[in-house]
C-alpha cells in the first residue's frame, strides 16, 4: 500500500502551521511530519525538532533527510523516515520551503502541493502579532511572499486570510483529492 504525500508552503504568516494543526484535528489518521529546524526547540510556533548548526550538518552527512533547504538564516530538514511511511500506506504533511518544491517533486513524484496564501495586510499584521521579527524582518518577510512558485507543478491554492473555517474546509477537500471550492 502506497501513502499520500503533500506540503503545505506559503509565505510567514499565511496560516500554515494553524491549518495543518486544525486539519490534524479534523482528520486524527493524517500525520504532521516534524522537521528538524536549526534553531532552539523553545524559539515557539510549530512543533519541531530543535537542533544546534553541527547537530544538523551532522545528520545531514549521516542522509537522516529526504530534502533539506536553507531558509532565514536556519538549516530545515524532513526525515528520510518518511519514504517508509509512506510505504505502509500513511498520509503524511510537512511544511515545505517553496525553494524546494522542483526537487521535491522529483524525489516524490506523488507529492501534492498545496500553497496557502494571505492578502499582503493580513500577512503584515500576522507577522507583527506573533512578535518573533524585528519590523525590517518583516519587511524582507513581506517582500518574498509575492515570489512566484516553480513552474510546470500541480498546485492548489488557499486563501487563508480570512476565517479559519473556510481555509480548513478547502485544505480538507485537497487532503480528500477533491476540487478546492472558490
Amino acid at each position: 500500500m502506497s501513502g499520500l504525500l503533500f506540503t503545505i508552503v506559503g509565505p510567514s504568516g499565511a496560516g500554515k502551521d494553524t491549518l495543518m494543526r486544525a486539519a490534524q484535528a479534523a482528520r486524527p489518521g493524517l500525520a504532521l511530519v516534524r522537521r528538524v529546524i536549526s534553531r532552539p526547540t523553545k524559539a515557539g510556533g510549530e512543533e519541531f525538532d530543535g537542533v544546534s548548526e553541527a547537530a544538523f550538518q551532522s545528520r545531514l552527512s549521516r542522509g537522516d533527510f529526504a530534502l533539506h533547504w536553507q531558509a532565514h538564516g536556519l538549516h530545515y530538514g524532513i526525515p528520510a523516515d518518511i519514504t517508509d511511511r509512506l510505504a505502509k500506506g500513511e498520509t503524511l504533511v510537512f511544511n515545505g520551503s517553496r525553494a524546494i518544491l522542483s526537487e521535491a517533486a522529483q524525489t516524490f513524484p506523488g507529492l501534492r502541493i498545496l500553497h496557502i496564501t494571505a492578502r499582503p495586510e493580513v500577512l503584515a499584521q500576522r507577522l507583527s502579532e506573533r512578535g518573533r521579527e524585528a519590523p525590517e524582518d518583516i519587511a524582507a518577510r513581506l517582500s518574498r511572499a509575492a515570489l512566484p512558485l516553480p513552474a510546470g507543478l500541480n498546485v492548489i491554492e488557499i486563501d487563508n486570510s480570512g476565517a479559519l473555517e473556510p481555509a480548513l474546509a478547502a485544505l480538507l477537500h485537497a487532503l480528500d483529492g477533491e476540487d478546492v471550492p472558490v
